[in-house]
């Protein structure tokens, strides 16, 4: 079935940096755009950033422009997100998912708790 395993949260200072892990099994990943999507207490789930199957184009939320990099490996069925100059306002848990007509699938992973506090 269909699992997604993120890793990498944890706390940093502000202007501090991150780099998170989505391991995704249970589908053919490189048929899939990937996508990082955070939930902060009390909103919604939000689309940070996403990376196109094949040719890597990839799009970000205007928050996280210029600060986050998203970039996947085929061959490990991996997603990453760098984030650097981290701000409080990034503090959520970030889940991995496909991006498939402009929806999240079904299935979530348990996500990882990012934290930006001095």
């Amino acid at each position: 079935q269909v699992q997604f395993v993120e890793s990498g949260g944890g706390l940093a200072q502000p202007g501090g940096s991150l780099r998170l892990s989505c391991a995704a099994s249970g589908f053919t990943f490189s048929r899939f755009v990937m996508a990082w999507y955070r939930q902060a207490l009390g909103k919604e789930r939000e689309l940070v950033a996403s990376v196109s199957n094949l040719i890597f184009r990839t799009n970000y939320a205007d928050s996280v422009k210029g600060r986050f990099t998203i970039s996947r490996d085929n061959a490990k069925n991996t997603v990453y997100l760098q984030m650097n100059s981290l701000k409080p306002e990034d503090t959520a848990v970030y889940y991995c998912n496909v991006l498939d007509g402009g929806k999240p699938g079904a299935v979530w992973g348990q996500g990882t708790q990012v934290t930006v506090s001095s």
